[in-house]
């Protein structure tokens, strides 16, 4: 029987684990005890495989999220599980007050996968970024010569790299910045894709330029194709650091190991999370040379759970899968269905629609819905994604989707589109 042949069925094992609340439940216990930080759909998802989803009743939905890209292996996925249980069975964390025998060969792997010489292990993405943020002052106080406490990092508008104090501090988005005052200086603000802004913001104090290679939170905005180049010329010419936060565009959601190599560059480090842990823990990692990360000594920067054994288990099985499986093959394969169909849809209910591997921002017409509201309708049908800048949604399946459930995915969403036309 096919994924999408039982869709709506009840699930004849029952509710996993001996659960006996309905979603309505599990929703009003939510909502009375857990801090309103997020507003999701009215889905409580109970168990997952590959790149669908099972709720508590037993109804079945397509992933077209994937945990904003940390599920990029898909639910369940067994090579990520068998290597997580092998360690469970171990030891699961040593600190690193010690060192661990997943710790080394972990960390050569990433570095080796992405052609850097050191690691150093977090857990978030935020974490990642707030380590890249911290090893580019060092680096422009000891190595570059900037004077101690005027260190800038310039950044893009429309950004998203996390919810840290330090991180809204140059945010553009109001709801995640207002009211989390006073903020962090030493930030530098410029349009994304626009190559002559970045460098006319770099000055004497400029340590490193932070960007994402494609913006995802800003609704999958890939930039033009001489930018990323021209922001690498840029930081050669004035000796500056050019970090890629490739939390969400890395390891494969864009058909490439990293984003960066769409366009040729090399940045001088790369910052690592989500697909990282395999959607099994958080792991993340800032990845570069020895003349970057070289500046941090013992006690200047860690985490208890950085580079914990179970995180080094996983994240060495996922380097492997990355380096020897069909996962950037399929991406690529998949992300040229996704483009020709999206193109469909244009004109006829949406506006633009962007897409680069399996990773699209579609810009539905606002009069027809917002995003939210079109994310509850295709809830409705069984597809699972997620709203961002007003009727933007975005997609990103899990790599493991099949083509048949992409096209089936893409087919409700038609469907809905063309209920919102007919005033349905």
């Amino acid at each position: 029987m096919s994924n999408t042949q039982n869709l709506g069925q009840r699930d004849p094992a029952g509710h996993p684990g001996g659960e006996e609340l309905s979603s309505a439940d599990h929703i009003a216990l939510a909502q009375a005890r857990s801090a309103h930080n997020y507003s999701p759909l009215p889905v409580v998802i109970a168990e997952g495989r590959g790149a669908w989803v099972t709720d508590v009743e037993g109804r079945r939905y397509l992933d077209c999220l994937a945990g904003y890209s940390a599920m990029n292996f898909g639910h369940h996925n067994p090579e990520l599980l068998a290597a997580a249980h092998r360690q469970l069975d171990r030891v699961t964390l040593t600190s690193r007050a010690f060192y661990n025998d997943q710790f080394g060969p972990w960390v050569s792997a990433l570095a080796d996968m992405v052609g850097k010489e050191k690691v150093l292990p977090m857990n978030t993405g935020a974490e990642a970024v707030e380590t890249g943020i911290k090893v580019a002052r060092k680096w422009a106080y000891g190595v570059k010569g900037v004077p101690e406490n005027q260190a800038t990092i310039v950044v893009a508008g429309a950004n998203f790299h996390g919810r840290t104090t330090t991180i809204v501090s140059f945010s553009s988005d109001p709801e995640a910045r207002t009211g989390f005052g006073p903020y962090t200086p030493g930030f530098r603000s410029v349009p994304y894709g626009d190559a002559a802004a970045l460098e006319e913001a770099i000055d004497d104090t400029t340590a490193a330029v932070l960007i994402e290679p494609v913006q995802g939170e800003a609704g999958v905005i890939v930039p033009p194709p001489d930018y990323l180049p021209r922001v690498r010329e840029a930081c050669d010419r004035h000796r500056v650091l050019f970090i890629a936060d490739e939390v969400q565009s890395g390891l494969g959601r864009t058909g490439t190991v990293r984003a960066c190599e769409h366009s040729g560059v090399v940045p001088d480090a790369y910052l690592f999370g989500k697909a990282l842990g395999g959607g099994i823990l958080p792991v993340s990692a800032m990845v570069a040379d020895e003349d970057v990360l070289g500046v941090i000594q013992p006690g200047q920067h860690g985490s208890t759970f950085g580079g914990n054994p179970l995180a080094g288990a996983v994240g060495r099985t996922v380097v492997r899968m990355l380096t020897e499986g069909p996962y950037l093959e399929d991406a690529r394969r998949l992300g040229e269905v996704l483009r020709r169909r999206l193109k469909e849809f244009v004109g006829a209910g949406v506006v633009s629609a962007r897409s680069i591997g399996l990773w699209a921002g579609i810009d539905v017409d606002p009069s027809l819905a917002s995003g939210k509201e079109l994310c509850a309708r295709l809830a409705e049908h069984g597809v699972l994604v997620k709203d961002t800048q007003g009727s933007t949604i975005r997609m990103s399946p899990p790599l493991v989707i099949s083509e048949e459930d992409l096209n089936w995915g893409l087919d409700r969403f038609a469907e809905v589109v063309q209920e919102l036309r007919s005033g349905r």
